[in-house]
């Protein structure tokens, strides 16, 4: 908190003006999903088109309105009010209609009365291309199961106020937990933003990660959706944070690199999106290098460890889903 505000600047975070500050304090029930896209507020049918062939952006032509036509006998109206401006350039010696007036004055069709210039005057302004938004924070909401779960008293765990650093105390020993039920749900914590929940999640995971052993080859299919959740938000600070667990859990047990491999395909896309986000900073020193938060660093060295515990099918399906990385196990 303090380094965020204070040495970078940015703005502290919005307090809940519900809340009362209590621990009784529950959160409103949201069916928000987190990381979904946002909707456009312009329909697909109105957007351009990229012509490969003109290299710009192509309107769709609107659908022809038989009232911009001309009827029968409007002529004679366009032709005499062409005459009435010609009689008053003459008497007025205005430039109205004159042969020196701008290309396409006075042409039949577009005087102001008729259906054309009635046509071409009320055409609505045409939209512009939407921005692709790669990198926009995505929809966060505080719906987590871990919230629902600490809220409602079902999670063995405090938070132990040490005078040096918080921790968290357990009230039931780890071995005797059930990593089927309590790790899913310590994972699906690690999106939330907001203490204690953030705290609680990420060092009840650090604990169940340490603590695990052979119990978490068995979890992996049901880590998978929390992880590409917490991925999909697309917040530099909890993709910094689900990096770094990912770390932790390929290293947490023997074959658990081998068993993340068929989920790459729902977890390495965002890595190829953010593995160039690095902090170029020259010949500067980064003097916050030990948060350990640049993103470009932690996806490289994700994949290096992904690729080195993941065995010889680890390669191949890291280069179809991240085109630019480069292999840093040596055959020889």
């Amino acid at each position: 908190m303090y380094r965020n505000v204070k040495i970078k600047g940015k703005a502290p975070a919005a307090q809940d003006p519900e809340g009362t500050g209590s621990c009784f304090d529950m959160t409103v029930p949201s069916e928000a999903r987190a990381g979904t896209h946002q909707p456009l507020a312009v329909e697909n049918k109105d957007l351009p088109r990229w012509s490969k062939a003109t290299m710009q952006y192509k309107y769709p032509s609107p659908k022809p309105d038989p009232k911009a036509y001309l009827l029968k006998g409007e002529g004679e109206a366009i032709k005499s009010h062409k005459a009435a401006a010609v009689a008053a350039v003459a008497v007025t010696g205005s430039s109205c209609g004159s042969p020196s007036s701008p290309k396409g004055a006075g042409r039949a069709g577009s005087a102001p009365g008729s259906p054309v210039g009635r046509a071409r005057s009320e055409s609505p302004s045409l939209p512009s291309p939407p921005k692709a938004g790669a990198f926009e924070q995505r929809s966060n909401p505080p719906n987590t199961t871990f919230r629902r779960f600490y809220e409602r008293g079902d999670l063995p765990i405090s938070v132990d106020h040490k005078s040096f650093k918080n921790a968290i105390k357990w009230k039931v020993d780890l071995d005797k937990l059930d990593y089927h039920h309590y790790l899913p749900i310590f994972f699906d914590g690690i999106r939330e933003t907001r203490d204690p929940y953030r705290f609680l999640a990420i060092k009840g995971v650090e604990d169940l990660l340490a603590a695990g052993g052979n119990r978490i080859l068995p979890v992996i299919p049901q880590l998978i959706i929390p992880i590409k959740t917490a991925l999909n938000t697309r917040d530099p600070a909890v993709i910094a944070v689900c990096l770094q667990l990912l770390q932790k859990l390929v290293l947490s047990g023997e074959l658990v690199g081998q068993a993340l491999v068929p989920y790459y395909r729902q977890i390495l896309p965002i890595f190829n999106l953010y593995i160039t986000r690095n902090k170029n900073l020259g010949d500067g020193i980064d003097y916050a290098q030990q948060q350990y938060d640049c993103l470009g660093e932690l996806i490289s060295d994700t994949l290096a460890l992904l690729e080195q515990r993941g065995g010889e099918d680890a390669f191949i399906n890291i280069k179809y889903m991240v085109p630019t990385y480069e292999s840093c196990v040596n055959f020889s």
